[in-house]
């Protein structure tokens, strides 16, 4: 065996990883919240698109993005490992790249025609650049974590790391950018800060790819694109037995949506309920940071939750409350004070099943190997992806339909917002993401069998092989 080649026997895992695994899902988070709070204020009030134009960008450009969501996952378990493994690599490679993809997402010229499709361009080439190292990184829980109380541990520790980026956005985001618009000007300060942002990320998953030295075989130097190097590869025949010999991987994926669906669909409309309902723009920085200390809290608490009540159990029954807040909140959506209240619980929420449902996916991973006798980490991992891009390209279409729907303009002054219009944007931050955590308890009370018994007993099993 290569000295640069593990031992095959189990790693503990490191102080750096269980404290700091997920600073890169916090530089990730960072940037990303650049596009889930601003993209689609920016195309209506600050590029001044039409709503039409707004929703072709959106549209196009989350579905290119949602329709190659199944391929990063496949892509990385499917071809020959790179010199420094199979998903650590990516780790390195690719992230460099995004900030100069990304800031073209936030650019506006002069040509309207030229900007929008700039625009859509930036779009989808940033996003099919980073997904590559977000689903190795998230694979990686499954490689360096070989119990469940491992990779439970990592998970928690990503999702802290993860919200925490909420907490820090609330001061980072807004004031990056209002220092970027007196050096380029208004309507391109998100770029500028989209930029910094990705660089941060970047630097930040350098810091992954060094933590996870020597969890991961490497590929012994000149060995590179062997057959060796790929014999742990998987065919495209693995790959759909891990999808559709999984029941409750599907079962997950679909509940899945619901908590992506939350979180793109409330930060998305935030900004205009603040404007226009609340009449307080400013309010919006005491709001993004008071939910977010809340959503840290739910992702150090997860652990402690699930250890109680099981995974399982644990996801449905907190997706259940947080559906029940966000209905009471639409119920008295004029009272600022208490949307802030129940919406800070429903991210405390959020935080658990932020972490809750990492944790669930490693278990369908340990199952489809039980099953299969192919291990399709990455595959299963970057399935992970399909939710989250339908999410974001749900959010573009229920934004601009509920704005539609109250008539919304950008020449509409806040304080003269009408009475269906703040109801509009209210049902849409509010009762929408309700609907889809009903609908996903359901699904995982009847689709997800799977309990930590089974998974435990699935996994010795394996060891046992």
């Amino acid at each position: 065996m290569s000295q640069n080649t593990p031992k095959s026997e189990k790693k503990e895992l490191s102080k750096a990883l269980k404290f700091f695994y997920g600073v890169g899902d916090c530089g990730f988070s960072l940037m990303t919240n650049l596009e889930s709070y601003f993209f689609n204020f920016f195309l209506t009030n600050l590029a001044a698109f039409p709503l039409a134009i707004v929703t072709m960008i959106t549209t196009i450009s989350s579905t290119v993005d949602a329709l190659l969501s199944w391929i990063y996952g496949a892509i990385l378990n499917s071809t020959k490992p790179m010199k420094w493994g199979r998903y650590r690599s990516w780790l390195l490679v690719v992230p460099w790249m995004i900030p100069f993809l990304y800031a073209f997402e936030f650019i506006r010229f002069s040509n309207m025609i030229l900007s929008a499709v700039t625009i859509t361009l930036g779009a989808v080439l940033s996003h099919i650049a980073w997904n590559f190292p977000y689903v190795a990184n998230v694979s990686m829980i499954s490689v360096a974590g070989k119990t469940p109380e491992d990779r439970s541990q990592l998970a928690s520790t990503r999702g802290a790391w993860s919200n925490l980026s909420k907490v820090l956005f609330s001061y980072i985001g807004p004031v990056l950018a209002a220092v970027f618009a007196g050096i380029v000007g208004e309507v391109n300060q998100y770029a500028a800060a989209a930029f910094v942002l990705a660089c941060l990320m970047a630097a930040l998953y350098y810091a992954h790819f060094v933590m996870f030295k020597g969890y991961e075989a490497e590929v012994p130097q000149g060995a590179v694109g062997s057959k060796a190097a790929s014999k742990d590869k998987t065919s495209p025949k693995d790959l759909v037995r891990a999808l559709f010999q999984n029941p409750p991987l599907i079962a997950l994926l679909i509940a899945d949506l619901a908590k992506w669906i939350f979180n793109f669909i409330i930060m998305g409309f935030a900004t205009y309920y603040f404007t226009y309902v609340a009449n307080d723009s400013d309010g919006l920085k005491t709001y993004i940071l008071i939910t977010s200390i809340f959503c840290v809290a739910g992702s150090y608490l997860s652990k402690i939750i699930c250890n109680k009540l099981s995974t399982r159990k644990a996801t449905i029954l907190v997706m259940a409350v947080m559906a029940a807040m966000l209905i009471i909140s639409f119920v008295m959506y004029q009272n600022v004070t208490v949307v802030t209240i129940l919406m800070s619980a429903a991210m405390l929420g959020y935080g658990i099943i932020y972490s809750c449902t990492t944790a669930l996916y490693g278990d369908t991973i340990i199952y489809s190997e039980w099953k299969t006798g192919k291990n399709a980490a990455g595959w299963i991992s970057g399935l992970q992806n399909a939710p989250l891009k339908i999410a974001v390209m749900s959010r573009g279409i229920i934004i601009s339909s509920c704005l539609a729907i109250g008539a919304f303009s950008a020449d509409i002054d806040p304080l003269a917002a009408s009475d269906g219009l703040k109801r509009a944007i209210s049902f849409g931050f509010m009762l929408v993401p309700a609907i889809a955590l009903v609908i996903a308890v359901l699904i995982l009370i009847f689709g997800f069998k799977l309990t930590k018994e089974k998974v435990e007993q699935y996994s010795a099993e394996i060891a046992a092989r």
